[in-house]
């Protein structure tokens, strides 16, 4: 797909793929990586460089602003299996320009085994650049395979799960969050990834994994990855991964939060960009996280149980551009133009009223009516067939003060927040926690500045 493949070739092996091949660096395919490796990252493209996405079935001319694909990940909507399909982000786009949506992890077996059918999985509308793409895997031949088909998509990003503790993710081989316990496997991928692709790759991960949890630890694995491949960005969960006795939903709220790991990389790796993520529920929170030297913030379930609160003034805090400015029943008649045009788009009932219902239902969370609402959307799912005929039987239930009023403005970053990142102590770095005893642990370090 590269001026370079005939140089490539010569490097390393071709796979075939159809008519066309993707490229897996000599040594790979048994794990032997050799260090001096040179990086072909000529034809990487920058954020404003990559190629117009393919036209897709909603744009700017719907009347939804279109993204420049200029700004940082200052705000990340994170990917969260079953939540942040197509139709959120859509919803999400029409309340924030800037912020950067994922998609939610697709398998890379699934890239490759439905390459006749990937509209399915990989189609999305140009509103929502900048968008990333998450994959998950391990097997360095389908990462490749993938991340080539991908591309044809024009995502700004591609993202590799290394963080994700559910028991059908990483409990299944070595895949999502145990993928930290070979960090070598990862810089492995990650060179492949970026071989096959001409957009930024990045990793997003916990701070650790059961008790590989030390500072050291998670150095050593950004080290490793980073030199291996030409990746520059991390998304860092703040907590560690407990792969054995704890649900997916535990292992966001029991292992405790260690913002310090995160801001220690920050000062270690001045080369790199970290992404803060974890614990994370306010767009002033996460502004303030920013302000302290993060990279950016991705948030994740307190963007869609919370959707208006949390993304409505992201740009003009965060960004300092204008947002969209719509109100909720605009926001809602530009979905519903959206919604309805995709309905039986990948076969019958795919998507169904209720899948393109999903993401509205937190859209009034906390306001006035707002469970009222949630009633009668339930009941005129049984008998209305598009999402506009929902609106219409249900709106009327809302008061007009609240589906009128403009973007919020919020009013302070959480107590929470602020007393763990305003006084954090300085740390021993990587180099001098290596050469001495000295090891300070997260709660430690907590205690020391009054924090729990």
């Amino acid at each position: 797909m590269r001026s370079l493949t005939t140089c490539l070739h010569a490097m390393g092996l071709s796979v075939g793929l159809g008519a066309r091949e993707v490229f897996v660096p000599r040594g790979l395919g048994s794990f032997g990586f050799h260090e001096h490796r040179p990086k072909l990252r000529c034809c990487r493209a920058s954020l404003e460089e990559i190629r117009p996405p393919p036209a897709f079935n909603f744009s700017a001319a719907d009347g939804v602003s279109v993204a420049p694909r200029k700004y940082p990940p200052l705000l990340s909507v994170a990917p969260m299996m079953d939540w942040t399909d197509n139709y959120y982000r859509t919803l999400a786009r029409l309340m924030t320009r800037c912020s950067w949506l994922y998609t939610e992890m697709v398998v890379a077996e699934t890239i490759v085994h439905q390459a006749d059918n990937l509209g399915r999985f990989l189609d999305y509308p140009a509103s929502q650049h900048p968008i990333a793409l998450q994959i998950g895997g391990s097997n360095l031949v389908n990462l490749a395979k993938a991340a080539q088909l991908a591309s044809t998509y024009g995502y700004d990003e591609i993202n590799l799960n290394c963080g994700c503790p559910s028991d059908k993710v990483a409990g299944h081989g070595c895949f999502g969050a145990s993928l930290m316990l070979k960090p070598e496997l990862v810089g492995q991928a990650m060179a492949v990834i970026a071989d096959n692709c001409d957009v930024p790759v990045t990793v997003k991960c916990r701070i650790g994994v059961d008790n590989y949890d030390s500072y050291e630890e998670l150095c050593t694995f950004i080290e490793t990855v980073s030199s291996m491949s030409p990746t520059e960005v991390f998304v860092i969960h703040a907590r560690k991964a407990i792969l054995k006795g704890l649900s997916p939903a535990e292992n966001r709220t029991v292992p405790p939060l260690k913002y310090e790991y995160v801001y220690a990389l920050i000062r270690d790796f001045p080369h790199l960009k970290f992404v803060l993520n974890g614990g994370i529920t306010s767009i002033l929170e996460a502004k303030y996280a920013v302000d302290r030297g993060a990279y950016g913030v991705m948030i994740g379930r307190a963007a869609y149980n919370c959707p208006w609160t949390t993304l409505g003034s992201a740009d003009s805090i965060l960004y300092g551009e204008p947002g969209p400015g719509l109100t909720r029943r605009q926001i809602l008649e530009k979905y519903a133009l959206y919604a309805d045009s995709t309905i039986g788009k990948y076969g019958p009932h795919r998507p169904n009223i209720r899948t393109l219902v999903k993401p509205l239902v937190h859209l009034f969370h906390a306001e006035p009516g707002a469970s009222r609402w949630r009633r009668a959307v339930d009941e005129t799912l049984q008998v209305r067939k598009t999402v506009q005929g929902v609106l219409e039987g249900t709106l009327q239930v809302l008061p007009d003060y609240v589906l009128d009023a403009p973007p919020p403005i919020p009013e302070s970053p959480g107590d929470s927040l602020v007393c763990r990142l305003s006084d954090l102590p300085k740390t021993p770095s990587f180099l001098e926690r290596s050469s001495s005893s000295v090891s300070l642990s997260g709660s430690q370090l907590l205690q020391e500045i009054g924090c729990r």
